[in-house]
């Protein structure tokens, strides 16, 4: 008999974690594991933080956006820096503790995706 496979919760089922410091940040190699379960259009920066920059038709669309991600970021406990402008948000990404990336800015990259239409 066959012993059935657990099914693998997607980033996006995943809850962040509350980092209180004293883990490393993820290596490159982890980062790239990490950043093939996200949408495409995040950018590593430095090995250090993740990046996205999403388009709308207007202010009050990005600013509705905004709004949902600031929702997911209060329910999840961690905090993306949002840059909101006429028709675009850029979402950057890391932990501050670490002073790096760890799993919890994939599940909120996660997250945000799942914010799109």
């Amino acid at each position: 008999m066959e012993k059935a496979k657990k099914k693998q919760k997607t980033l996006a089922q995943k809850a962040c974690a509350a980092c209180k410091g004293g883990i490393p940040p993820f290596t490159s190699k982890e980062i790239l594991e990490y950043l093939e379960q996200i949408e495409e259009g995040w950018q590593v920066m430095q090995d250090h933080h993740l990046q996205r920059e999403f388009q709308f038709p207007d202010f009050k669309t990005a600013l509705a956006f905004t709004n949902k991600v600031g929702e997911v970021a209060e329910r999840e406990g961690h905090h993306p820096d949002i840059y909101l402008s006429w028709g675009k948000v850029k979402i950057t990404l890391w932990t501050h503790k670490i002073d790096g990336l760890s799993e919890s800015d994939f599940i909120i990259a996660s997250k945000i995706d799942e914010l799109c239409p």
